[in-house]
């Protein structure tokens, strides 16, 4: 029986360490704020804003609700992103994606200033996280399974990672990551040959799956010993959310594995709200205090 990496501990963790920035900025007499842009009323959406909602209650985060009709016109979003940009209140913004069809949905975004973009959405907040400028933050799900890596101290510095899906927030996002901890990666995608991701995923010591396809990791892809990070989030036949991995299959072989849910995406929001108290920390920072 496999070891259940857990995202609640995870979670907890981070929520201390955003307890003690929180302490500092109440100092400045600072509230964080997240802005949340939200255009129509999908449901996955208006789920995820409630429960980003009650995560930032829970934190002492206020949250500043922007909700726009399914209509709106190209030139009124792109104002509210102005405004967001000039708004010393709003450290912060998360937009719910995809777009309207009708946009241009890469040009609109790249409206918001990389220091507002604690979702990491915009080709110059990608950019700053690749070359590790300004110290910036990643994807808040790749820097989700870093940081559960990290809590339960899997070693990563030499070891061979397979990352199953090369999706800019997710699958890339993670490689560069693990890339930066001294890891040996390789990247499989839809386009990389049935065997050869089998064989990857057997030589690996820990295999993250991004892919978004549930199933795709049975008993065939792993080995005893093995760390399964399993980022997907899937509806099953059964109708309940599930993972890429086939976890009835996988779970007896390997080491240790996350489950879905429960896992990975126990600790996303909570790095999100990390993310906007550290964006109020910079905007507010006085250098006297360092001195």
């Amino acid at each position: 029986m496999a070891f259940l990496l857990r995202g609640e501990p995870v979670a907890e963790n981070v929520r201390r360490r955003i307890g003690k920035k929180c302490e500092i900025l109440q100092k400045r007499g600072v509230v964080p704020t997240l802005g949340i842009v939200r255009a129509g009323s999908r449901g996955n959406d208006i789920a995820y804003e409630r429960g980003a909602m009650k995560q930032a209650q829970k934190l002492g985060i206020k949250v500043k609700q922007i909700t726009l009709a399914e209509e709106i016109s190209g030139e009124e979003l792109c104002r509210v992103l102005q405004e967001i940009n000039t708004d010393s209140n709003i450290h912060g913004c998360l937009i719910f994606r995809p777009l309207p069809k009708r946009f241009n949905e890469a040009k609109i975004l790249e409206i918001l200033k990389p220091e507002k973009d604690v979702d990491v959405i915009t080709a110059a907040s990608m950019g700053r996280m690749v070359t590790g400028a300004y110290n910036e933050y990643a994807p808040c799900t790749a820097a989700a399974c870093l940081e559960l890596l990290k809590y339960y101290q899997i070693p990563l510095k030499g070891r061979r990672v397979t990352v199953v899906g090369k999706g800019i927030n997710v699958g890339l996002s993670i490689s560069l990551l693990l890339l930066n901890e001294e890891a040996t990666v390789s990247v499989c995608h839809i386009f990389t040959a049935p065997e050869e991701v089998k064989r990857l995923c057997n030589e690996a010591d820990v295999l993250v799956s991004a892919a978004g396809c549930a199933g795709l990791i049975g008993a065939e892809h792993v080995r005893p010993g093995q760390i399964v990070i399993d980022v997907g989030v899937n509806m099953g036949n059964d109708g309940k959310t599930c993972g890429d991995a086939d976890f009835n299959a996988v779970e007896p072989i390997v080491e240790a594995i996350t489950p879905v849910p429960g896992g990975v995406g126990a600790v996303t929001s909570c790095i999100l709200m990390e993310h906007v108290v550290d964006a109020a920390l910079r905007e507010t920072e006085d250098p006297s205090e360092d001195a």
